[in-house]
């Protein structure tokens, strides 16, 4: 009963904290997040910094949250980079069903091998079902990934507790830097 009141729990705070980072609009603070974050998971797993060299553009999301009792969602804020320039920000919702129950937050970083997988997602036309695949960083395992439809999705777990076997898709808006 404690490890499903210590779950609850987990899952409530993780919820919350989540809804706090995404009220309002554009955030010079999310850049700084943005930027963090990367440098963070390129600490935890080298070979990424490969990818930022050579990629046309990035989306960074600092902070995803997630929840699920049975059915899930999640969401957060993103900044999109062309150039290692910021462009605008982007906002990630998913949605699974399955066997899930938790809450987690995590990093998640796209990067985009070409302007056409740019252009893509900055005209909203991105969704990742279920067959999309993201790396998950973790510390001295390998990444070996390769571009798919012009795209390599990383992510890292930054803090909580879900157990998960699901499917579901991700989508993305984008709001170009005023």
């Amino acid at each position: 009963m404690k490890k499903i009141q210590a779950l609850l729990l987990t899952f409530l705070i993780t919820a919350a904290l989540g809804v706090q980072a995404q009220v309002g609009g554009w955030k010079a603070d999310l850049i700084k997040d943005a930027d963090t974050a990367l440098v963070e998971m390129i600490e935890k797993q080298p070979k990424l910094q490969s990818f930022k060299d050579k990629s046309y553009g990035y989306a960074v999301f600092p902070r995803v949250t997630k929840g699920a009792i049975g059915i899930g969602g999640a969401g957060g804020k993103g900044i999109v980079y062309k150039g290692h320039v910021p462009t605008g920000q982007s906002s990630l919702s998913q949605a699974t069903i399955g066997f899930q129950l938790g809450g987690q937050q995590y990093k998640e970083v796209i990067f985009f091998e070409n302007k056409e997988a740019y252009d893509r997602f900055t005209n909203k036309k991105v969704k990742f079902d279920g067959q999309a695949s993201a790396v998950a960083i973790t510390a001295g395992a390998s990444v070996d990934v390769a571009w798919k439809d012009g795209m390599a999705i990383f992510t890292q777990t930054r803090g909580g507790l879900m157990y998960e076997a699901s499917i579901g898709g991700q989508h993305f808006s984008f709001k170009p830097k005023e």
